[in-house]
């Protein structure tokens, strides 16, 4: 059972769920469940109308959700497999909200600009979804790559300077 109040804060330990974790690693589940709750979250947002900044930050938090989602799985792999796993997820993540979207048509709660959608606009929302989904998580983990690159370079780099002044050290 986790301390939630320690008595020194050393004790205090970040503990992820075991069942996000196993989510984690599976592509389409956690595509999926991230395309269905962004669908979810873009259709109340849009259906409440925020003007203004309030649509900015709105929009804002759905990009972090989706990216900081692929992060969380792309974490669990190596970069090589980075090039197939992150069109993957993109993929997986608009057929989730895609297939929220048709419910949601249903429903006649699926919002498309100011007017409501109907079935004849689904073909062409699919299609911009899935290529800004595409756009921005192959994007992200681009630059998730370069900087794992440059750190992994960095402590390498560290590693063997250490390396050199203990010998250079232990040599005098």
């Amino acid at each position: 059972m986790a301390s939630f109040f320690p008595r020194q804060t050393i004790e205090l330990r970040l503990e992820e769920s075991r069942a996000f974790r196993r989510l984690s690693f599976n592509l389409v589940e956690m595509g999926l469940v991230t395309g269905i709750v962004l669908r979810l979250y873009r259709s109340v947002v849009l259906t409440h109308g925020p003007s203004g900044w309030l649509f900015v930050v709105a929009v804002a938090l759905g990009l972090v959700f989706i990216l900081a989602m692929a992060t969380a799985h792309l974490a669990n792999y190596p970069l090589r497999q980075w090039l197939r796993r992150a069109p993957g997820f993109a993929a997986c993540a608009a057929a989730g909200e895609m297939a929220t979207s048709v419910c949601l048509i249903a429903l006649n709660r699926e919002p498309n600009g100011t007017a409501r959608a109907g079935f004849h606009d689904w073909p062409g929302m699919a299609l911009n979804t899935f290529w800004t989904r595409e756009a921005a998580i192959c994007a992200w983990a681009l630059v998730l790559a370069l900087i794992v690159t440059i750190v992994r370079r960095a402590i390498v780099a560290a590693e063997l300077h250490e390396k050199h002044e203990r010998e250079h050290q232990a040599g005098r």
